[in-house]
């Protein structure tokens, strides 16, 4: 496979004469450090066997819309990463097709876990060391995501297939996310045929628990036949899904943050006597911190 030009030879013509590069990226970044980016989070599901076909379908859907994508398999099924990509990123990123590149990135998230458990700098390195990519797609466990998620706004695409373990990892996905990112509308694609007759059925469960039980909304669901050529025209549901994605506007990424911090600083313009000292202002909520005690898991009913 060829990768992506990352020779310092051909990058020391665009850094310029007085700034050394700094890895074999910088002239990419250059070029496309502008250029709008965002991140389609994939959450794996381990009991739906044909999720490599659906990380396929949805990348080729994603070129054929005119986005240079960026695959990043960091799931418990994605093949161990090269070793160098611990220390260069760039120089392990694989390219399949016009329009898609792929990385495998198992294990990696955790290598750029801070203090506070985030690990929402793999994010920044993935931009960094592909800048020609205007969408990462991310496919990763819900504990995985749930470390790069907090304070960025996304909606998490959530895999499923026809049968219960599948719909129940799926709700799982959903209240981890929640619990924990405080992020409340998802996606659904579904692994199964298109002659499946449980399909419609299993939609509505799944958006149903995640209403009544966690206040979550399930936004858009398609369905992806494992047995279709991903290079396949995409049907209405599928490209109304991922069109819908694109017009998220990741602008949106610090509003958590700025509602976070609202109650401090609305205490610290509060009038205060002037016979006594204006109290400290109250920290923000601590970044890492979560529920505990989780409610008893609903299952749905998918018959």
């Amino acid at each position: 496979m060829a990768y992506f030009p990352t020779s310092s030879s051909s990058l020391a013509g665009l850094a310029g004469p007085s700034q050394a590069p700094q890895d074999q990226a910088h002239g990419l970044r250059r070029l496309f450090g502008g250029r709008r980016r965002q991140l389609l989070p994939l959450v794996a599901n381990p009991h739906v066997p044909f999720g490599g076909v659906v990380l396929d379908r949805l990348a080729a859907v994603l070129a054929a819309m005119g986005r240079q994508v960026l695959v990043v398999d960091a799931s418990a099924s994605s093949p161990l990463p090269h070793e160098l990509a611990r220390l260069d990123l760039a120089a392990c990123i694989e390219r399949l097709a016009p329009g898609v590149a792929y990385l495998p990135a198992r294990g990696l998230p955790l290598d750029y876990v801070d203090t506070r458990g985030s690990s929402a700098a793999f994010i920044d390195a993935l931009h960094r060391a592909a800048p020609q990519a205007d969408l990462v797609l991310l496919h990763a466990e819900a504990g995985d995501l749930a470390r790069m998620l907090k304070h960025r706004a996304a909606r998490p695409v959530l895999l499923g297939a026809d049968h219960p373990e599948s719909l129940k990892h799926a709700y799982a996905s959903i209240k981890l996310l929640v619990r924990r990112c405080e992020l409340m509308s998802f996606d659904l694609v579904l692994a199964v045929s298109d002659r499946s007759p449980r399909a419609s059925a299993i939609v509505g469960s799944l958006a149903g628990c995640a209403d009544q039980f966690l206040g979550a909304v399930l936004c858009h669901s398609a369905r992806v036949d494992p047995a279709v050529d991903p290079e396949e025209a995409a049907d209405a549901a599928l490209s109304r899904l991922l069109a819908a994605q694109c017009a998220l506007d990741e602008a949106a990424t610090g509003a958590l943050a700025a509602d976070a911090s609202a109650p401090a600083a609305a205490q610290a313009s509060a009038p205060v006597s002037a016979s006594r000292p204006a109290p400290a202002p109250a920290p923000a909520p601590a970044a890492w911190a979560w529920e505990s005690s989780p409610a008893a898991q609903p299952r749905p009913d998918y018959r």
